[in-house]
């Protein structure tokens, strides 16, 4: 496991974590340090399609333009079919991550496939477990990872959007100056 600074939010719906989003972007975060994670859509939202090209990626349904604004902001995108959780979308560094703890069968014990990329950025198994909960809810993950002083400034930014959850997940280095 590489330990990688992080903060993780928490939100409830689309519209926040977008509007989260557009916040740390204002206020100058890397969109390359981003990612963003949440459930396919189901019932009345079902995905009709998706596709990659390039930094374009399409997603068909009611949220399609939830997550085509994404898809142009941040950089990497992957849909995944993970037991237990289901269709996931996932956008932003995080998708390398989840790539790479499968490619090299570094899933931990009793951890999803997304579980195993968050366990590989540096994230504990306990909180993994809080995160998994809250896509199966339908609730949205938002990270930010960086410098000590990089996640800093995203913390701060994301507190005032209000998310339903927010941890900060590193070294001694972040821990001292999120407390600040």
């Amino acid at each position: 496991m590489s330990v990688q600074n992080s903060v993780v939010a928490v939100y409830q719906t689309h519209k926040e974590a977008d509007q989260a989003i557009k916040e740390l972007q204002r206020g100058g975060v890397d969109m390359h340090k981003l990612s963003i994670v949440g459930k396919g859509y189901h019932t009345d939202e079902q995905a009709v399609g998706y596709y990659n090209t390039g930094d374009r990626m399409k997603h068909w349904g009611k949220a399609g333009a939830f997550w085509g604004g994404f898809w142009g902001l941040l950089f990497g995108s992957a849909f995944f079919m993970i037991p237990g959780l289901g269709t996931i979308l996932a956008a932003g560094p995080v998708v390398a991550w989840i790539v790479g703890a499968l490619e090299s069968a570094a899933v931990v014990g009793g951890l999803s496939a997304l579980g195993a990329g968050l366990y590989s950025m540096g994230i504990p198994k306990d909180s993994i477990v809080k995160y998994e909960t809250a896509l199966k809810t339908d609730q949205f993950l938002l990270i930010a990872h960086g410098t000590a002083a990089e996640v800093v400034k995203a913390k701060d930014i994301i507190e005032m959007t209000h998310p339903a959850q927010l941890s900060v997940h590193s070294g001694e280095a972040v821990a001292a100056a999120a407390a600040v």
